[in-house]
Parts: structure tokens; sequence; C-alpha cells
């Protein structure tokens, strides 16, 4: 298991070695190799001897790296820069690059390797050119086709309190006073999108002016026989143009000029050469050596994570960028830009193709037997859906722009299909009448995304010899497009009398085909998906017996290969909500009656709702078998042949019996008793039941009836038990609470929930409960902002691109700006417009009223809710405005958007100040004491004076692509995590802790470190070794979870929220409470975004920021912060609850070390009767507010010596007391036990207090050794974490 070294193959190793040493002794991994000895792995030094200064370096190695580990070591360390065409030699002897340390002959750690400098070939000198360019950072800003604007950004760097004083120290307004990071921190404000721009960077560092291919390139003929490679034009900061050959031998500055061709060397002492470009241009700019090392310098202080190119996940694209005139977003001349295809590809090969169905097909057949293998396999897996759904989303953007020419132009838009890049494209729409009786375009649309899903559960289940084609739906400019690698044969026209297709349905479900090879693979795949083996017939009603669904195909490809496609239908139709919901097309195509319209008949369950049912369906095969075995045991031995009377269910029963009974050694028979073998329990659904399947027998109609019955059992469960379930444990407070759609959708399809079902979310929420009211209100905004999607989609689809935008800015006004013009006018070029003749430009008669309707009309007709009164929120509008922005992929100018006429409306969302962004004006951090004032000096919104329109066409910079793809998880790098997890179960936790660490090395290794997965990874790795104390390394994970959620879910992902909660927890836990405050500042700010202010789960968050002033002696600071979580307390739990006592205690002592000691009585008054009335004067938590509150009543007489102990020896109370103890932020979904990493405890316990009223009094008063208040951080001490009444 300790091959996580050789996991270079994505250039990431530097922060992948980063990673590993942070968890500490070589990530634990050379005692799993001790038993395999000769294996083991030994890390040692290697002295590297170079042809130039500084003549020889060091480098860390790992026996089990490949000397090509070594090589891009030494490439990627600042000394050796230089070096990229080399070889090493030992002895004398050239070393193999493939071959790995342990295999180079006399190899020890005190050898020397020698550096030699290779002749370049033409590729090589291009290569060294590229790299030279990104490290002088003359590279400029790339416009990239697929990512948009500030693609993978991260805000990390620019949240720490480094940042804060640098600015401050610089100019820039502070965001708040120095030493009260949270002091003007204003609870109600609404949230700013200053918090999502990055702030202006520090002035670029130029070394050159440019670097490109000279207008002389390529060398002619006679020259490139003499090693001529390219030419290239550099213009150093002096000013000064010199014309360089890229020779065999290196790089020369020749005799050329702009008019005359010598690519000759020039004579001394101008006769500049080098073997590295890097190294002659120091020799020609006697300013470059200085301004490159400054820029080295600049970079050092980033993190490497927030500079390094994403390669195996496409970036998040934020959707609020800073503008086209922002110092981030700079456009800069760079003439080398438009060469760098050239570049990298060559002049022959500058469009490389692929044969992506080979590649996917062949590394699916490669060995896995070995851990060894099962690494290297997934890791090319993984890379290899990367570049697939990068290439494959290019192409699909280039065929919605119209840019790829059809393979059949005669036909219907719709139908028309397209070849790129070796990738097959079509449109997700009904262009050859498949889904006619389905719901058409509607049907068609929701088949291809939910074929993505079943590709994917294929590709995780990896079954030998099973195929699947590569798989990606584009959603762009209204258009869905689907992109499959081209599976050899598919469009092979076969002999008459034989299929197209081998298994399944061919033309519907008219003709069935049922090769015999593939029932063996289809019968392994439908075990694990629950899918039950069953009859179909066809038109002519013979009899098939399939192992999956008839919508289900396989196909066996020219290649060999078996190949399952069409995998939209693995689980059964939801067969309640389409009786309900759905009825056929009228024939005479007359509307479809209101309440049976539902678009389209593909309403299928989930895979987590069949899971689900399943486990409920075994609980109760296990409670019969219990039943059974009690029976058996009262009754004689031979009772068990009544129960074959109750049907096959009791003939497995009685072999699960007879199973279990033969396992009786003698042990204890009462354990005994309770074990159940379940090996006969079977579980199966029919997914071709309610689908138009006429069985012919008695016999098969039996059946057909029990299968029926059985989809109807599961649809009930979802119904009676599922949602329901889902909205009384978020009612409780028991899970994380969802913030955006993205996190309510999430959560839904966790519990097996499909997104329909929404409107009966909101139906079930809709009663007298604050936690049910948020969650109303968010299943309401995101109906609204899927029905506006549909609605735009409509408008999009067959618009003319360059109108995008401004259809786009249109439709935004009429949702979001009618306060600001109820008659919203689109802005158009009617002289671009006339030359679409074509092109559908219906969205400009849309109003605010008209699309009001459009959008309660989808509403009503997909998630069957009226919205009635339930329209946009006054306070909700920026939420709605990011909700529709990402489900469109629009990318906006950074700016607060007016939505009312009344500029001071929203300007609530301008008092809370933060960081000063300087892109966009934003100058509020002067108001330390007056929030309310902070508005008039807002964000330099250009019109604040009631604009005529809110957006603009020049408001929305960019559309980006929303992209679903099918790539597989890796199941080793799953293993080693729940294998982690059960040892820390089991307290063994020396070996979890191996476990996780080893968890977290293959997370790298196959994924590349930038990847969601991997950010997950760390996330719940820092949360583990948090709880195991090891809380340094808790925080290295935590920083690195956050950049890496940033870059790939986005800086305001519900996920990055957590992720910078769970920092600032640690940082705190580490004694860097500052820090601290500022990543769980920044966390809120966000949460305002995302949600809006006083999000049910903020509690706990704003407890603990409270906690962190207290322990900062900020204690005035503290007592307004716990006064806010009481606050939301209040309004979520109740003014009587459990959670309010507690907040009310806590409180209570925090008014105490704020010197206001008849508030503290007061409120610790209210907490007694609260404790009193719920738990009874018994209870040790009433005992224990009686007490204080006895003390405090006292206390607060002498008022005037408390003030004056106080002054001497204010002592923190919480952190004696565990109810003032941080807890870690649930995910969305999550328990709160689960968060801590441990088992809730009782009430009783969870306010058990360490010390008596008596000393904790004394603490208070100053009258005690003030010395005891300095053990502070203790308060984040995992084990008197989680509580579940404190469970805030």
């Amino acid at each position: 298991m300790a091959d996580h070294h050789d996991a270079s193959i994505t250039g990431l190793s530097q922060p992948t070695d980063a990673v590993s040493t942070v968890n500490g002794d070589a990530t634990g991994e050379s005692s799993q190799d001790e038993p395999n000895g000769d294996n083991a792995e030994t890390v040692f030094q290697i002295t590297v001897i170079l042809p130039h200064e500084p003549y020889k370096t060091q480098v860390m190695m790992s026996t089990q790296e490949q000397v090509q580990d070594l090589r891009q070591s030494i490439v990627e360390q600042p000394p050796t820069f230089q070096y990229s065409c080399f070889h090493l030699e030992h002895k004398g002897q050239r070393i193999n690059d493939f071959i790995e340390l342990s295999e180079v002959p006399s190899l020890s750690p005190d050898s020397e390797l020698t550096l030699v400098e290779d002749p370049y070939t033409e590729k090589d000198a291009r290569m060294h050119v590229v790299r030279v360019r990104e490290l002088i950072g003359a590279a400029g800003d790339r416009t990239d086709t697929l990512h948009g604007v500030l693609a993978g950004l991260s805000l990390h760097d620019s949240v720490g309190p480094d940042t804060v004083e640098n600015s401050v120290a610089n100019g820039a307004s502070p965001a708040a006073p120095e030493g009260a990071v949270m002091g003007d921190y204003d609870f109600e404000a609404l949230g700013s999108v200053k918090h999502l721009l990055p702030p202006a960077p520090e002035s670029p560092l130029k070394t050159l002016k440019s670097i490109a291919v000279s207008p002389w390139n390529p060398p002619p003929y006679h020259l490139r026989a003499k090693g001529h490679l390219l030419y290239l034009q550099v213009t150093t900061i002096e000013g000064e143009q010199h014309q360089i050959t890229a020779h065999v031998g290196g790089f020369y500055v020749n005799k050329s000029s702009n008019s005359k061709f010598d690519p000759f060397p020039r004579p001394p002492p101008k006769d500049y050469a080098a073997h590295s470009l890097l190294n002659l241009i120091a020799q020609i700019s006697p300013s470059f050596d200085p301004a490159f090392k400054a820029l080295l310098d600049l970079n050092a202080k980033k993190d490497l994570l927030t500079i390094f190119q994403l390669s195996n996940a496409i970036p998040a694209n934020p959707w609020m960028v800073p503008p086209p005139s922002s110092s981030l977003t700079t456009h800069q001349s760079d003439i080398a830009r438009t060469q760098e295809s050239y570049l990298i590809s060559g002049l022959e090969n500058t469009d490389t193709l692929r044969d992506w169905n080979e590649e996917f097909q062949s590394t699916r057949e490669m060995a896995k037997e070995a851990v060894q293998d099962r690494v290297f396999r997934e890791r090319l897996t993984s890379k290899l859906f990367a570049d697939y759904n990068d290439a494959a989303t290019r192409g699909a953007m280039l065929v919605a722009r119209g840019e790829v020419a059809p393979l059949n132009p005669t036909e219907s838009r719709d139908a028309q299909i397209f070849v790129y890049n070796n990738i097959f494209f079509s449109f997700g729409a009904d262009g050859v009448g498949t889904f006619t009786t389905d719901g058409g375009d509607e049907a068609a649309r929701v088949a291809t995304g939910k074929d993505v899903t079943g590709v994917r559960a294929v590709n995780n289940l990896d079954i030998q010899g099973l195929f699947t084609p590569g798989t990606v739906v584009v959603d762009y400019l209204g258009k869905r497009i689907v992109g499959q690698s081209i599976v050899p044969g598919i469009f092979k026209q076969r002999e008459p009398g034989e299929h197209q297709i081998d298994y399944g349905g061919v033309e519907g479900k008219d003709v069935v085909a049922e090769d015999a090879a593939f029932v063996p693979l289809f019968e392994k795949l439908s075990k694990l998906l629950h899918v039950k083996k069953h009859p179909v017939w066809d038109k002519e009603d013979i009899r098939h017996e399939l192992e999956g669904s008839v919508e289900t195909k396989g196909l066996i490809g020219t290649d060999g290969r078996k190949y399952a496609l069409d995998l939209y239908r693995v689980t059964p139709l939801d067969v309640s909500w389409i009786e309900q919901y759905w009825s056929e097309p009228p024939k005479d195509d007359s509307a479809k009656p209101k309440e049976s319209d539902y678009p389209h008949r593909m309403a299928v369950l989930r895979p987590e709702l069949v899971e689900s049912f399943s486990r409920v369906r075994l609980r109760d095969y296990i409670k019969e078998e219990l039943a059974k075995k009690a029976e058996s045991t009262k009754e004689s031995a031979g009772s068990t042949k009544t129960s074959e009377s109750n049907g096959e269910k009791a003939d497995e029963g009685a072999v699960a019996k007879k199973d279990a009974e033969s396992q009786e050694d003698g042990g204890d028979k009462e354990a005994e008793q309770e074990r159940v073998d379940i090996s006969g329990f079977r579980f199966a659904l029919n997914p071709d039941v309610f689908c138009g399947q006429k069985p012919q027998s008695d016999e098969d109609k039996e059946e057909w009836a029990k299968d029926e019955a059985e989809v109807r059992a599961a649809c009930g469960h979802l119904l009676s038990e599922v949602i329901p379930r889902l909205v009384h444990e978020l009612q409780e407070g028991e899970v994380g609470f969802p913030m955006d759609g993205a996190s309510l959708s999430t959560l839904l399809h966790k519990r097996g929930i499909n997104i329909r079902y929404l409107g009966k979310l909101a139906t079930l929420a809709d009663k007298e409960d604050a936690r049910l009211q948020a969650l109303k209100r968010l299943s309401v905004q995101e109906m609204i902002s899927r029905g506006f999607k549909h609605v735009a989609n409509q408008f999009m689809r067959h618009l003319p691109v360059p109108f995008a935008v401004s259809c786009m800015a249109h439709l935004l006004n009429c949702l979001l700006g009618e306060g600001v013009n109820g008659k919203p006018v689109p802005q158009l070029d009617d002289s671009l417009k006339a030359m679409y003749p074509e092109g559908d430009f219906s969205f400009e008669k849309v109003s605010p009223a008209t699309l009001k309707k459009d959008i309660t009309a989808q509403v009503a007709l997909r998630y069957r809710f009226d919205l009635g009164d339930n329209w946009i929120e006054h306070d909700r509008y920026l939420q709605l405005l990011r909700e529709v922005s990402l489900k469109l992929g629009l990318q906006l100018e950074g700016k607060e958007y007016v939505f009312v006429k009344e500029p001071h409306t929203n300007g609530a969302s301008h008092t809370d100040g933060n960081a000063v962004v300087p892109t966009n004006g934003n100058t509020n951090g002067s108001s330390k004491k007056k929030k309310k004032q902070a508005s008039p000096p807002r964000p330099a919104s250009p019109a604040v004076p009631a604009p005529s329109l809110t957006f603009h066409a020049d408001d929305i910079l960019n559309i980006v692509p929303v992209v679903k793809e099918a790539s597989p998880k890796s199941m080793l790098a799953e293993e080693a995590l729940d294998a982690g997890r059960l040892s820390m179960a089991q307290d063994q936790k020396e070996l979890g802790q191996e476990l996780l660490l080893e968890s977290l090395s293959l997370h790298e290794q196959i994924y590349g470190v930038l990847h969601p997965e991997v950010a997950r990874a760390y996330h719940q790795l820092s949360n583990l070794l948090y709880t195991l104390e090891e809380k340094n390394a808790a925080v290295e994970l935590a920083h690195k979870a956050v950049i890496v959620s940033e870059r790939t879910l986005g800086v305001d992902h519900a996920e990055t929220v957590l992720c910078y909660l769970n920092l600032g927890l640690f940082e705190h836990a580490t004694g860097n409470t500052k820090a601290a405050l500022h990543y769980v500042r920044h966390a809120l700010e966000l949460w305002k975004i995302i949600y809006g202010p006083n999000h049910p789960d903020s509690i706990t968050t704003i407890n603990n920021a409270a906690v962190m002033l207290q322990s900062m002696k900020q204690y005035h600071e503290s007592r307004l912060w716990f006064e806010a979580s009481l606050a939301i307390c209040e309004q979520v739990s109740g003014k009587q609850s459990i959670n309010t006592a507690t907040l009310l205690f806590q409180l209570s002592q925090a008014l105490a070390l704020d010197k206001d000691m008849r508030g503290a009585a007061n409120r610790m008054r209210e907490s007694y009767k609260i404790f009193n009335a719920v738990l009874g004067s018994e209870d040790r938590n009433t005992k224990e507010a009686g007490q204080w509150l006895e003390q405090f009543t006292q206390t607060a007489v002498t008022q005037a010596k408390q003030l004056q102990d106080l002054a001497k020896g204010k002592v923190r109370r919480v952190q004696l007391n565990t109810r003032g103890t941080l807890r870690p932020q649930p995910q969305v979904g999550q328990t709160s036990a689960q968060a801590d990493g441990r088992e809730a405890r009782s009430i009783s316990s969870q306010f058990r207090d360490q010390r008596s009223v008596e000393e904790l009094l004394k603490y208070i008063e100053g009258g005690d050794s003030p010395k005891k208040s300095t053990p502070k951080k203790r308060t984040a001490n995992p084990k008197r974490r989680a509580q579940k009444a404190d469970d805030l």
C-alpha cells in the first residue's frame, strides 16, 4: 500500500508531497509494508551533480519511486528550473527514466547522480518555451472557451488575518477595528457580493515584455537539416528586441531582425548562448534575474494549491466576477497566446485526435488484482474521464454555437448528429420520435440526464466484461447536448434479418433481442441494482426473458466487447406519481386535463430509494426469521413444515433457519437465537411494470401482479416514510439544515427523493415552526429558480448566440428588477437582429407579469405546487439571483445590484464590512459603532439613484456550460476511508489513523489533489484527526479542504462554507483564535449570500464565535454574539426550549463577565424557569441554574465590588462548563453526533459541571489565582463536545 509517492502523473507532485508530509512521518506507510520484506519503502536523500550553478542539489526520494519522478522533482525545484531536456547518469551509466530507483544498480543514500544535458528535439524545444513562459509569468491571460472568468478561483489567501493587516498597511480601510475582528459585524444585514470577489492583486511583476514565436518561424528546409528547430522573438524590460534560434544544442541570439533573416549566432561580444532559454534571457537582460527572484518570492507566499492548474476536474466558475476593467481580468496583449496550441501540439498535430472509446475500454480491462494495479488503473481512469469530460464539453459548446457541421444536414435541427474530436454529439430532444408517447422532447431531455446517472452507476460497479461508452450531458445556451464516445459498430448497418441491438428492445418495445452472451453480465448488473429478471412481450406477443429493463440495450461492438447502452431505466417508474399526474396525450392533439398534465412519463424512482426500500425488506425478513425461530423453539423440531404454506418466503426462512441451526456448536443458545442467516433473502424490482407490457399466461399475470404490488410498496415507502421522516428530522434539528438549492437537492437525492417532490416538501413544511418555515422558503425558492430555468431555456433554445446575454438580462429584469422598472425593454441591436430572420426572438414580449405567470405554471406543472402568494421575498433577491445564475451558468459583473427604487432598501447589504475589495470600490470599514450608518458610503453601484434597469446586457460577462458526467468514484480510496472509520469506531485509534492517512494518500494519487472528492476527504479526515487530538494535522488538512473546495466546487458552495467553519474551529483549538474569527466571519458572510441571515444552523456557529471572543477576553463583543445566538434560537426552537435555556445560561455568564450582574441574574432566572418547567425541579440542570441564580442575585447587590474584582481577574466561565464547548458544524443531512465523530450523550450528563458553583464564582469575582484562566483552548476538547440536547 505504500505506493503513494509515484503519483506525479499530473505534474502535481509538489502539492502532493506537501500534503503527504503534513500528516506526519511519511504518512505512516512503512509500518504497513514491513511484512513485505524487500518491498518495504525506504526514503533517502539523493545528491545530483549539475552542469551549472549551484552545481549540486539534493532531493528526498523513495526507493519505490521511478526515475521520472526524480526528474520531475528536479524540474520543479527553483535552483534547477532551467533544466527540462536532460538525462541522469550513475557512475557513468545512463539511467532509464521508467525504472524504479530500487532497480538502479548499486544506488545507495550516499550515491551521486549526474545530470547531463541532452540535445533538443523540436518537441522538446517547444515544451521548453511553454514552460519558461509559465515560469517567468509571461504567459498572460487566457481566454478559454470552456473555463469561464476566474475559473478555479480561491479566496482562502485573502481571508486570513495576515491579508487584512497587509491591506491596512497598504492604505486600505480595515474590515474591522484592530483587535476586534467581529466588532462591526451586523447580524441583520443582507449579504454583500463583495465577499465573493478577490482583492486587487499586487501589481504583477514584469520579467519580460514579451516572448513569442518569431515571424521567421518555422525554419526553412536547409536550416532544419542543420539542427534549427524554432525561431523566437524576445523583448526585454529594457525595451531591446532579440531574435533567438532554438537549436538542437540549445538557444542563442541570432542576427535576424524584423526585416532581415539571418538566424546564425551573433559575433562576440554579443554571442549570447545557453542550453536553457532561462539562462539565455538572464544574459541578455540585466534586470531579469532580480525580477524573476521577486516573482518567485511572491509566488512562494501563496499556497501552492491556489495557483496550480486543475487537470483532473473542471474548475468551478464563480457566478459573480470582477468587471473587465479590474486588474484581475485585464485583457493583455500577448501574441503568443494564439501560438500556444502550436507550441503544445506542433505544426502537423494541431488537432490531436484520441480514440476515446478504445482508451476507456482498454483502461477498464487493465489488471486489478494487486493494490498497486488498482491504484494505477483507478488513477488512469480518473485522468481519462477528466480529459474526456473536458473535450466533450468543448465539443458540445461548439455544437451549440453552430460551429460544427452535422452529419445529416437535411434532417430537422433536433435530429441532427455531429462528430467532433472523435466524440458523437446529439441533442437531448426527441428528434426522431422515440419518446412520442412518453412526453416527446421533455421525456428525451430527462432520459439523457438519467442515462448519465445509469452509466455512472454501472461504472462504479465495475463489472468485468461489461463496458459503457463515455457519456457527458451539457446544458448550454438553452440546449441540452449529449456527448458519447463512439462505440465501434454502432453505426454499422447489419445484414438483413439481424438486429441492430443484441439484447433488449430494438425498435422501442416492438422487437426484442436476447443474445445469450449478455445474460451473465446483465445478471450481475441486475443483482447489484436490485433489478428483477422478468419476461417481456414483443409486438407479436412472443415472450422474452430479460435480466434488465427492455429499454436497457446490449450491443456487441466490432471490437468484440459487450456494451450496455440506454441506462435511463434501471429503476421502476414512480407509479403513484404517474397515475396521479400523468395521462396519455389525446389523439386529437387537444390539451390534457390540468390535474394530469405532467410533461413526461419518465418519472422513475431513484436508486437510493430502491436501496433504502431493500433495507426495509431485509429488516422485515429478519423479523420474520426471528419470529419463526422463536416459534420453532416453543414447538417441536418438525414444526418448520407448517410454514411451507406461507409461500416462497417461508421456504427461504426454513433454509435460513436450517443454516442457523447448523452453525450451533453448543454455544450460547440466546446469542444463537438472535443470529439470522440472510443468504435466503431476495429483493428485486421489475422496472418494466406499468409500461404497457401484456402478460399472456395466468402464471405470468399472477407474477406480474406481485411485481406491481412490490413497486407500489416502494412508492408508498417514499411517500409515507422517507419524505415525512426527512421533514421531521429537519424540524427537530437532528440533521444539518440545507443552505441553498444545491445542498437541498443533494440531501433529497441522498434520501432517494426526486426533485419533483419539492412541492410536497413545501406543503409538509407549511406549519407554524421556524425550521419548517425555513425549509418551505428554501423549497419555494428552489422551485422558482428551476421554473425560471425551464422558461429561460425555452426562449434561449432557438435564439442566435449573439443575443443570449440580452435575453438573459431582460429575463432577469422581469424576474428581479420589477421594483426598479416595471416595464423593462430588452437591449437589442436591430441591425444585427435583421441578419437572423429565422431566430426566435419571442423573449422580447416577456414582461414581469407574463414571466411570473409562466414560472407559476411551470411550478404547478412540474412540482404540483401552487405558488399563490409565495413569490420572491424582499430580502431574498440576491439568493434567487445566485440560484438562477448557477443553474444557467451565468457569470455576472461583481457589483451590488439594486432590486428596488429606494437605494437604502438594499443598503442593508452594505453594512457588514469585511475586507475591502478595491475592484468594486467598497469602503465601509469606518463604521465601528453606528452600523446603520454604513449605508451611505456604499459600494459604487454606478447608478444608485433609481437606475432604469437592474441588469444590463453588459452585466452578463459570460455564460458557461453546466455539465453532468459519469466518472466513477475510486473504490480503493473509499474502502480505505471506511476501514479507517470502522477502526476508529472500534477504538483502534492507531490503526484507524494509519488507515485514514492511507486513504488520504490514495485519494491524492488517484484523483490528483485538486478534485472535489479530495476536498471531501480532507474535510472528513480533518474532523477525524481533530477528535484524535491531532489538532495541528487537522488544521493543515482543513486549510487544504477550503482551497480545494473553493477551486472545484465554488467559493460560496455550501461545502466550502462548512470547510471554513471547521477551519475556524480547529485554528481556535491550536491557539490561533484571531485567525479563527476571520475564517468564521467569512463563512457567516458567505452564509448570508447563499441563504440570507438567521440560518437555523447558524446558532452553533455564532455560539462558537462567542466562545472564541471570550477566549480573547473581548467580553462585550462575546456578550453581543451570545445575544444574537439566543435571538435566533428563540425564533427557531421556541422561547421555552432546553436549547434556549442553555443559551440563556451561557448569556448570563457572559453578562457577568461584561460587568452586568443584574442582567446576568435576570437571564439566569429565565434559564432556571425553563429548566424547571421542562425538566423538573430535581433535574441537575435546574438545581445548577438555581444555585447560579442565587449567587448572581447576591452579587448584583454589590455591583461596585464586582466591577473592581472583575477588572483584576476576569475569567471565562464557559471554559469550565461543557455548555460552552465548541462544536463542529454538521454537514447538510448529517447528524451532530456524526459531525463530532462520536455518539451524543444524554441531557443529564450534558450539563454536568466539572467544578462547584462556589469555585466558579470565585473565578468570576477574581478571588482565585488568575493563572487558572489560561487553559482557554480546552474548550475545543473533542471529548467534551457532542451533546445532543445542546445541538442547536
